[in-house]
């Protein structure tokens, strides 16, 4: 199985480095990395481009309507098996993360592969991989959700920079640039009900997440809760919403979210959640 690595990047300078780098000192070798960069202007980001050119990476220079625009210009690109997007200012949480995914993922698809009575090969295609990420800003470990059902869709995916997705499913159907912020999420719950796509937990920690990025900002706020209204609805029963929303008003979700987001508090936020989420197959 191999990697293809999609960094989108515009005028990201120094953190285009960094992100790379991480990719560059990987012990898993058997990777590409897309680099689509918007058109840069700033001529520290132009340097970089340039000197991973030299290196053989393949970087594509084109104007693009925005980030995920971007990102479904750089599927064309891909020729691995399974498909990652590291943003400018993230990283890989350690040099071994793709040995330890390329081996989880080994594991999963021998396991199917004996169940079903097939080669390994014949039982992939349809998968997103995911992991933990760590949270440069809180400094904190973020479990996730070791299953995926339909609360999960609504309220608690992966991270987008903890999943790997089989080229199989982007190639299908990229992402719906009618959302501005919430194009991700959407992708994920088409993969989930309509791609048919398997998600297999991986006690992994993938990636060191910035946070505070284009669809964490204040001004995207309330456009992120009418996107998020907007695509449960297309994939969920009317009433399944209703309940599910209760759910979060009765449960206190903003407080919740304040919480995980707060220094101060999302470590031990964090501890709570990694406890009850041991009974779900951790």
């Amino acid at each position: 199985m191999t990697f293809s690595i999609i960094v989108v990047c515009l005028n990201a300078g120094e953190k285009l480095h960094g992100t790379v780098e991480s990719i560059l000192s990987q012990t898993e070798q058997d990777y590409e990395i897309i680099i689509k960069d918007g058109n840069s202007a700033d001529e520290v980001t132009r340097a970089y481009l340039s000197e991973y050119e030299r290196r053989q990476i393949r970087v594509y220079r084109t104007a693009d309507a925005g980030i995920y625009d971007a990102m479904n210009q750089a599927l064309q690109y891909v020729r691995g098996d399974y498909v990652f997007f590291l943003n400018c200012g993230d990283s890989f949480y350690d040099d071994n993360v793709l040995a330890q995914v390329k081996g989880q993922m080994a594991k999963e698809e021998d396991a199917k592969s004996t169940a079903l009575g097939h080669t390994a090969g014949e039982t992939s295609g349809r998968y997103i991989f995911y992991g933990n990420i760590h949270e440069r800003r809180t400094g904190t470990a973020v479990q996730s959700n070791p299953r995926i059902d339909d609360f999960a869709c609504y309220r608690n995916l992966p991270c987008h920079q903890a999943c790997f997705y089989s080229a199989k499913l982007l190639k299908e159907r990229g992402f719906d640039t009618h959302y501005a912020v919430r194009a991700d999420y959407e992708h994920f719950l088409w993969c989930y009900y309509k791609g048919r796509a398997v998600t297999v937990y991986m006690p992994v920690t993938v990636a060191l997440y910035e946070g505070g990025g284009f669809s964490e900002t204040k001004e995207n706020a309330k456009r992120s809760a009418r996107e998020h209204k907007e695509i449960v609805c297309r994939y969920m029963p009317a009433e399944k919403v209703r309940r599910y929303r209760l759910l979060m008003l009765v449960t206190l979700a903003p407080v919740r979210t304040w919480i995980a987001g707060n220094p101060f508090t999302a470590r031990v936020y964090q501890k709570i959640k990694r406890r009850l989420y041991r009974g779900k197959d951790l």
